[in-house]
């Protein structure tokens, strides 16, 4: 679907100096720790049936990870979010900030939408199972779409990765079409969302962070999906809205 939008002006994983070195491993290693120290808490409220003090825990370990970090984020379009009770975003996907920024930023109760292949991280895995996100395979279309249904009834935004994994290439990838699906499915509003700068501080398969990162988070206008039919068509509306809010330079 078109060609790749790129930010050549960015350096993925640019070279730092000593103490940007060592900032970066010392904020790495606390990111751990506070996960480590977060997650029982996150299972916990997750086996007691409460997702919303599930939701609060994962806000404070995405807003300690930035700070700690020193990672400015930029946000715009959070007035197009005014008046929807619910919505499906679809995103972009460069870092596992994207993750922590829309945990931390987005307003309201959001549930991801995610791979199986997640559960099997301990306690995190089960904290995912039982706490109102969505958990995809092959085999989970129904049960999916019954899930996301009832999330959305109860007042939560659904969150998508639309290209299906992290690309950090500094590009904006083709669009799968789950989300559109998904958004059809239950008549749903999408806000499409793209993140911009992300990779340059922490790609993917990187171990350090590169700290004082800067980041941005576009919201796009709304886009109902209610009364359509073609997954095609929405897939690529959607990914074109993504793809006009890429800032190629931060």
């Amino acid at each position: 679907m078109g060609n790749n939008a790129q930010a050549p002006g960015l350096e993925i994983g640019a070279p730092t100096g000593p103490f940007k070195f060592a900032w970066g491993v010392i904020a790495t290693a606390l990111s751990v720790l506070y996960t480590a120290v977060l997650a029982p808490f996150a299972a916990l409220f997750a086996a007691l049936d409460r997702p919303i003090w599930v939701c609060a825990v994962g806000r404070l370990w995405a807003w300690l990870i930035i700070r700690t970090c020193g990672v400015t984020v930029e946000i715009e379009g959070l007035e197009n979010l005014a008046g929807l009770d619910s919505c499906i975003l679809v995103a972009n996907h460069q870092s596992f900030f994207d993750i922590f920024a829309a945990i931390a930023f987005i307003p309201g109760q959001v549930r991801f939408v995610a791979k199986r292949e997640l559960l099997k991280i301990p306690v995190l895995g089960y904290a995912l199972n039982n706490s109102e996100h969505i958990v995809i395979d092959r085999q989970s279309g129904g049960s999916a779409i019954r899930k996301a249904l009832k999330v959305m009834r109860a007042g939560r935004s659904i969150f998508v990765f639309a290209e299906g994994h992290r690309f950090s290439d500094n590009c904006v990838h083709e669009f799968k079409d789950g989300a559109a699906w998904l958004a059809i499915a239950l008549k749903a509003t999408c806000i499409p969302l793209t993140f911009s700068g992300t990779a340059a501080f922490f790609p993917r398969k990187a171990k350090v962070v590169v700290p004082g990162g800067r980041m941005r988070m576009t919201l796009g206008k709304p886009i109902s999906a209610a009364g359509l039919r073609d997954r095609a068509e929405l897939t690529r509306r959607l990914e074109e809205a993504v793809r006009a809010g890429f800032v190629t330079e931060l």
